[in-house]
């Protein structure tokens, strides 16, 4: 995105429109319109969304709050059907039953649930193949939509209603799955990491580059939700950042097999410092459990200094 204005791109026809029913304070709206900003005007797409809190919430038949073509797919299968509607886009253009100045680009949302969890296998299959399309994963870090299960996104020892602190239970026991870096092996065009930064460069310029690269891409957007990580609306920015200062959810890129890192912070924080903001994590704060946030920290670290290596290389 090249002379990157950020009152330009703020200031595009809306693709998203105000008027649906997501809370306030949610991540997956922010980052949908976020995404969206990044196609040219004069370009149409057809969204594809895999069942979630965004699709009930945006697509209530006969109201919806999307401009563009729309499809609410499964759980299971918002990669397969995006690349089916793709794949039918091109045989229709061959045929000239499309005009060849017609330009559609192919996107589909999901949660964590329908991405790292019931809807992989599609998603694996959409990359391998190739299609010219975008997948983007709004991660919340749960099952959000049908009262905050814990996914395979759920970092460790959050408190989830499937994996709930008490007397016997610190939360999850295990670490998040690394979705972005198993899309890489699939040796897909463009994949990439974002949330939202101040300026929101990192996510608008990603999102033009997923969009824009023929072939299959995916983009990973935290996307913090309110309800499950129990924190003020508000604050939902003062996350983000906490998240990537901390280096729990690092800025980076994918191009053709190479590695970028996109930021890396001058002064990396604790990762106490994300988690405190949370309730979800505020078991963790209390006496004795310290040892917890030292496991959370070597995890975070480890991770952190495998991505500077395979950036490095």
């Amino acid at each position: 995105m090249a002379g990157y204005n950020l009152k330009e791109i703020m200031n595009k026809p809306e693709r998203l429109t105000p008027g649906h029913r997501m809370c306030a304070g949610c991540g997956a709206t922010i980052g949908v319109r976020a995404v969206l900003r990044a196609l040219h005007e004069n370009d149409r797409a057809v969204i594809g969304n895999a069942t979630g809190c965004l699709e009930v919430s945006s697509y209530t038949y006969p109201y919806t709050a999307w401009e563009d073509s729309y499809i609410h797919n499964a759980f299971e299968n918002a990669g397969a059907t995006l690349s089916g509607v793709e794949t039918a886009y091109k045989a229709l253009k061959k045929r000239g039953r499309i005009s060849e100045d017609v330009n559609y680009k192919f996107i589909t949302f999901g949660g964590d649930g329908g991405t790292y969890d019931i809807g992989f296998q599609s998603l694996s299959g959409a990359m391998e193949r190739g299609h010219d399309m975008v997948y983007v994963c709004y991660d919340n870090g749960a099952y959000m939509n049908t009262g905050i299960q814990r996914s395979s996104a759920t970092p460790m020892y959050a408190d989830t209603t499937t994996t709930p602190v008490g007397k016997v239970s610190n939360g999850k026991l295990q670490g998040r799955k690394d979705l972005a870096g198993i899309i890489a092996e699939h040796n897909v065009p463009y994949v990439a990491q974002t949330t939202f930064t101040k300026d929101f460069r990192d996510i608008h310029t990603k999102s033009e580059r997923a969009i824009y690269t023929e072939g299959a891409c995916f983009l990973n957007v935290l996307a913090p939700c309110p309800r499950g990580w129990r924190y003020e609306a508000s604050d939902v920015m003062n996350i983000c950042k906490l998240a990537i200062d901390t280096c729990y959810w690092p800025l980076f890129e994918v191009d053709h097999g190479k590695w970028l890192l996109s930021y890396e912070p001058k002064h990396k924080l604790p990762i106490e410092d994300f988690l405190r903001e949370q309730g979800r994590f505020k078991h963790l704060f209390k006496p004795g459990n310290e040892d917890l946030i030292v496991q959370f920290q070597e995890e975070v670290d480890r991770r952190w200094e495998d991505l500077l290596y395979k950036c490095a290389r």
